[in-house]
């Protein structure tokens, strides 16, 4: 058993693209950023660690990294393999803001990485992997969903803001290259009742699907059941550009978004543990 370790996200990509695929739901997050990878290599500004452990010439384990983000694992076959990643990394990097997994395989990392470097984690969050494939029909509410524009940019940033702080407890990206971001590329959609009233964002592109993220609505319009419609709204949106699929992770911490989202048809695919090491 052993590290390859890549330094062209293509050839990575093609290497690991099946492994992955086996489980494209549980995946979304890792697909979605090799994808990013290849077509917006902009979009970072630091050169990302790509690995894979294989045995016998079978992947075992994947293993990606985009600084200043922290470590993102697969599903992993024989967790012999979190060892031999955690001695690799620590030679390019000899701390990690933190590890994001598949529950079991973010526990392992974490252990193994602690007696390793001394750093210790604590859990940040507990998510759960949603996928959806047909959008169930949902209580009407008014106003309509649209994309944002220029004009949009001061909510867009307090917005972001806002989200980062409550979701996350921190801000992890400088928010006007995030504003700007999306409006070139046109991945935030509000919901609009005469005012801007929810946000979604489309996220990142797997072979069949599509994430969504970034739902935030502000708490003086929350529950009239704007979350609810601007995701709908967003997933069919998706959907009828011929993705099969539409993914978003949620905080297990939060029973309402877990539910409203399985309302409107997300089914759970798996969990994940998003650890931060201090």
């Amino acid at each position: 058993m052993k590290v390859n370790k890549f330094q062209n996200p293509t050839e990575f990509y093609a290497r690991v693209k099946d492994y992955l695929l086996n489980q494209e739901g549980l995946h979304n997050l890792l697909l979605g950023i090799s994808n990013r990878l290849i077509e917006n290599p902009e979009y970072f500004d630091e050169k990302p660690y790509l690995a894979t452990v294989e045995e016998n010439g079978d992947i075992v384990a994947v293993a990606m990294r985009t600084p200043p983000r922290p470590l993102l694992l697969s599903q992993i076959k024989d967790f012999q393999a979190v060892e031999l990643l955690a001695q690799d990394l620590s030679i390019s990097y000899p701390s990690l803001p933190g590890v994001n997994a598949p529950t079991n395989e973010a526990q392992a990392f974490t252990k193994v990485w602690h007696s390793l470097t001394g750093q210790s984690y604590q859990l940040k969050v507990a998510l759960r992997t949603f996928q959806l494939e047909k959008v169930k029909s949902i209580a009407k509410v008014t106003g309509y969903l649209r994309l944002a524009t220029d004009n949009d940019r001061e909510l867009l940033k307090n917005w972001y803001e806002a989200f980062s702080l409550e979701a996350l407890g921190e801000i992890e990206l400088d928010t006007e290259r995030w504003v700007q971001r999306v409006l070139h590329q046109g991945t935030a959609y509000l919901w609009q009742d005469e005012v801007p009233v929810s946000i979604a964002c489309r996220g990142g592109t797997t072979p069949n699907g599509v994430g969504v993220g970034l739902v935030y609505t502000p708490p003086e319009h929350r529950r009239r059941g704007y979350a609810s419609v601007c995701v709908a709204a967003l997933s069919q949106t998706l959907l009828d550009r011929g993705n099969k699929f539409c993914f978003l992770f949620t905080d297990l911490a939060n029973p309402t978004s877990n539910h409203i989202y399985q309302e409107i048809g997300y089914q759970p695919v798996g969990d994940w543990h998003n650890y931060s090491f201090v």
